[in-house]
């Protein structure tokens, strides 16, 4: 590590960390220093992919005065232990997603984190993709006029016929798991959420996984809700894991105004197709701001924090809007819980736009 670079550790070794760490290790500006896991065969065959270091433990890893930003990528239900054990020590964090699995928790991180002049950043932050951040440089201008309506739609499909292990994705259900990435694009979008009321239910409870084992659901794999915004826009949230994305129309993010249209049919990926379209008008696609990355980039927000620090300028994917997404999900499971509206308290404020985006 040299004074132009930022040391970069990984916790959780699973499927996500192997995109991560390849992506990290080629940014010339970070030092992807050393791994960990509770499952040491995984750290080290992540570890000798990449040439660095196995850390025995997170406070062998904590302990490395080379390491400035840990990337938390461990299992939902870990996620607000160890980024408390990481700002405690006086590391930076990126964290996957959710920040954690209550908005109490996510509030007290966001607050440890600012009271020892700590950075937090939480994913999903893929509203900093090419077709996303051109997404919001036309709503910024009001290219579809005052927008109203928004929809969003998660399509996830049965994670048991591909993942070998997915009781956990099942505990959390596709509102936690995946309901994030459209609720995080669109307070990117239109800032904070201010009510909820939702619906939600079990479509298909039993289940089979990979090696025949039976397992039952008992966190709904069916949510619908209702998520009002400042101005009295309103976001119509579709999340399932039961519809398989391929075999819909209705996938992405839709913003409807009194203008028109702009579809942005990937909320994931940051070479999605947009398209926008006068009202009653014909659709036409429309380009991104510069040439996108395939896919998803997801050592992005970790880039971002790292020059951000550097810089002296804040970051882009924060705790803040990660913790009030956090209290969105938390509020429409309330709400369905209870049929009940439930109000939202928290705020932030929403990231600049990248700088190839103004």
């Amino acid at each position: 590590m040299t004074s132009e670079t930022t040391g970069v550790a990984i916790v959780g070794c699973g499927n996500i960390a192997q995109a991560y760490a390849r992506q990290l290790a080629g940014f010339p500006e970070i030092d992807l220093l050393g791994v960990q896991d509770v499952d040491a065969g995984r750290a080290r065959a992540l570890a000798a992919a990449h040439g660095v270091r196995v850390y025995g433990s997170l406070a062998e890893l904590l302990a490395d005065p080379g390491v400035e930003i840990v990337v938390n990528l461990t299992v939902h239900r870990a996620h607000y232990e160890v980024i408390r054990r990481c700002l405690e020590a006086g590391k930076h964090v990126h964290s996957e997603k959710p920040l954690a699995l209550t908005h109490e928790e996510a509030a007290e991180l966001v607050e440890l984190a600012d009271k020892r002049g700590l950075r937090l950043g939480g994913a999903p932050a893929t509203f900093l993709g090419e077709a996303q951040q051109t997404a919001l440089k036309l709503l910024r201008e009001n290219a579809v006029g005052q927008v109203r309506l928004v929809y969003g739609e998660v399509n996830w499909g049965r994670i048991e016929v591909w993942h070998p292990d997915p009781v956990g994705f099942y505990e959390v259900g596709p509102l936690f798991d995946v309901g994030v990435y459209p609720l995080t694009m669109t307070t990117a979008a239109l800032g904070p959420a201010r009510r909820v009321q939702a619906f939600a239910s079990i479509v298909r409870p039993q289940r089979v996984r990979l090696d025949g084992t039976p397992f039952t659901l008992t966190t709904p794999d069916y949510v619908v809700a209702d998520v009002e915004f400042d101005g009295g826009v309103r976001l119509r949230l579709t999340c399932d894991f039961y519809v398989d994305n391929h075999n819909t129309h209705q996938h992405g993010l839709e913003f409807h105004g009194d203008d028109g249209s702009l579809l942005l049919h990937s909320w994931q990926n940051f070479d999605s197709v947009l398209e926008m379209s006068a009202f009653r008008e014909e659709l036409r696609p429309v380009p991104p701001v510069r040439e996108p990355y395939a896919g998803v980039e997801w050592g992005r927000p970790v880039r971002d924090l790292a020059a951000a620090i550097r810089e002296e300028r804040p970051h882009r994917a924060t705790g803040a809007q990660a913790a009030h997404v956090v209290e969105i999900l938390c509020a429409i499971r309330a709400s369905y819980e209870t049929g009940r509206p439930v109000d939202l308290v928290s705020s932030f404020v929403p990231a600049a736009p990248m700088e190839w985006a103004l």
